[in-house]
Formats: C-alpha cells, sequence, structure tokens
C-alpha cells in the first residue's frame, strides 16, 4: 500500500510546478541482471501484437469512460483523434499487464505529462519515460521507444515486473521504476495524479453504492 502523503496540498503542487517545467522526472530505473527465464518472459510480453481495443465490456459504460478520459485529457492533447487513440491504448496495454489503467494515467502525467517525445536527463524516452537498456533486455534493439504503442507495453510490462517482483507492494514497485526505491517523494506524487486527476468509478459500482445508501 501507498503511503499516505504529508499534505496532499503539497504534492499537488509539486505535480503542477513539474508539468509547468516542462521537464520530465523520471527515468531513472536501474539495470539489473535478470534470469534468462525472466528475460524470456519479458520479450514475450512486449512481442505480443494484438490490435488495441478498449477492454471494458460494457458499451455504456466504455463511451463513458472514453468521453470522460478524453474530456480530462483535452488540455493536454488537443487532437481529438489522437487522444482517442491514446486513451484507447493506454487502457489495452494497462489491462493486458494486469495494471489499474488511472493508475497509469497518473504515472503518465507525473512521468511525462503526456509527452510522446519527453527525455530526461537519465535519458528515458516517451510517454512512460523508459531507459534504453530495456531494450537490451527484451533483445529488441531496433525497438523506437518514441512510438506510442511500443512505448506504453514496455512501460506497463516494466512496472507489471516491479509488482510482481515486490509481491504486489505497489509503494515499492513504484520506487523502483523510478529508480527510487525507499523513497516516498515519486510514489506519492504518483498517487496524487491518479486520484485527484483520473480517478473513476464504473457506473454500475456507482449505482450499487447509490442504492446501498438508500437502504442505509
Amino acid at each position: 500500500m501507498l503511503r499516505s502523503a504529508p499534505a496532499l496540498a503539497t504534492l499537488v503542487a509539486a505535480i503542477l510546478l513539474a508539468a509547468a517545467s516542462g521537464g520530465a522526472r523520471a527515468g531513472a530505473q536501474q539495470y539489473e541482471p535478470l534470469a534468462a527465464s525472466v528475460r524470456a518472459a519479458l520479450h514475450a510480453a512486449v512481442s505480443d501484437a494484438a490490435a488495441p481495443a478498449l477492454p471494458i465490456a460494457n458499451a455504456g459504460e466504455r463511451a463513458r469512460w472514453l468521453a470522460e478520459m478524453s474530456r480530462r485529457l483535452e488540455r493536454r492533447i488537443p487532437d481529438p483523434a489522437y487522444r482517442t487513440e491514446l486513451l484507447t491504448s493506454i487502457h489495452y496495454e494497462a489491462t493486458r499487464a494486469g495494471l489499474d489503467p488511472q493508475l497509469v494515467m497518473g504515472l503518465i502525467q507525473v512521468e511525462s505529462n503526456f509527452r510522446k517525445y519527453a527525455i530526461s536527463s537519465a535519458g528515458a524516452r516517451g510517454f512512460m519515460q523508459v531507459m534504453p537498456f530495456w531494450l537490451k533486455v527484451m533483445q529488441r534493439p531496433d525497438d523506437n521507444l518514441f512510438h506510442l504503442r511500443t512505448n506504453l507495453r514496455y512501460g506497463c510490462t516494466i512496472l507489471r515486473h516491479y509488482l510482481d517482483i515486490e509481491k504486489g507492494d505497489l509503494y515499492r514497485a513504484l520506487g523502483r521504476y523510478n529508480g527510487s526505491l525507499g523513497r516516498p517523494e515519486y510514489p506519492n506524487l504518483v498517487r496524487a495524479a491518479w486520484e485527484r486527476n483520473w480517478s473513476w468509478r464504473p457506473e454500475q459500482l456507482a449505482a450499487g453504492d447509490m442504492a446501498a445508501g438508500r437502504r442505509n
């Protein structure tokens, strides 16, 4: 579980400052030697070339999610067609990796502020600020980390890998992703961005809560 921030307002201010500066915050993932079986699994994970689709079974809920997230993202990405492509890909790749798409949205905001060609001072690239050494780890040296779906696939696969290493501890997994394991700043920034800007409750869940409230 993520640790509570000392003051959410302070974290939000830090997020806004980072966004205003235009610099990519992260991308300091550390290279760690991996077992051959792990390398093979990661290679297979990024090699799957299934076409992206929004994996929400209910058509109404699917349309509602896309419309609402598009509204929230409009200021950062004005082009509606590109916005739809990005949102669909984020949801698809996050779900495929067993991640909450809203968490991934918060991470992308902190990492790159949704800038496709962001480069950190450490050399990390793209929306999810993937370090180039992962191309060697995945044995795919020709992959382009600025390509929308390639970047999202790598980023989601890497975060899933760190979650598995940390046995589901998101706080520690985010620390590994940022290269700041054990320090609270980055996990709390992602949490604040996620909860403030990208939180989402499916309509059926919200309706169930309302019904429960009427019974109580």
